[in-house]
């Protein structure tokens, strides 16, 4: 009775390792899906969300939601000390440059200083910036990283949300489609 256990127990380890590595693997896969970052937004549809934010190097000139009504607009919520932000900022720069669409800066958990600097660096694609220093108009919107960002109808009705940074395919594939039916409205 001992040697069948004995060449059970010999097997456990290979089947150990065997789970182990179906799971990487799995893992593997699942990280290169292209639609990892399709993640559902419970504020598509609906409309954004009540802020009151100071402009970026005017801290006494307050925007509200209702302020942006009347075109729509692409919010893009970046930082200086965000990497990804930074991989996309040519895009959102070439994005602005088509006039398609006004691009609204919303510069997340940043110093003012730091903000400024970098789009002197950089190039400042956006009509406003509005500066969101404490992250608590953020959680109101969902935002919980940088990049993000959001299209937003000339009613204030949320369309579309992007999380991650906005790479040449992504403006092409998925917000111009956005963006043509707005145009033909």
């Amino acid at each position: 009775m001992s040697a069948p256990r004995a060449s059970r127990a010999r097997w456990l380890p290979l089947a150990a390792f065997g789970v182990i590595l179906a799971l990487l693997a799995a893992g593997v896969w699942l990280s290169r899906n292209p639609d990892r970052d399709a993640l559902p937004s419970p504020l598509i549809g609906k409309p954004a969300p009540a802020f009151r934010l100071p402009v970026l190097g005017a801290p006494d000139q307050l925007v509200t939601q209702d302020d942006l009504r009347g075109a729509p607009y692409l919010l893009n919520v970046w930082g200086s000390w965000c990497p990804g932000c930074r991989e996309e900022h040519a895009v959102v720069n070439a994005f602005a440059g088509t006039g398609r669409v006004r691009v609204v800066g919303f510069n997340w958990k940043d110093e003012p200083d730091d903000a400024t600097r970098w789009l002197a660096q950089f190039g400042n694609p956006y009509d406003l910036v509005l500066a969101d220093y404490d992250g608590k108009a953020a959680i109101d919107w969902g935002i919980y990283g940088a990049p993000e960002t959001f299209l937003v109808d000339g009613d204030g009705t949320i369309l579309w949300k992007h999380v991650g940074p906005m790479t040449e395919a992504t403006i092409r594939e998925q917000l111009m489609p956005h963006v043509e039916r707005l145009e033909a409205l």
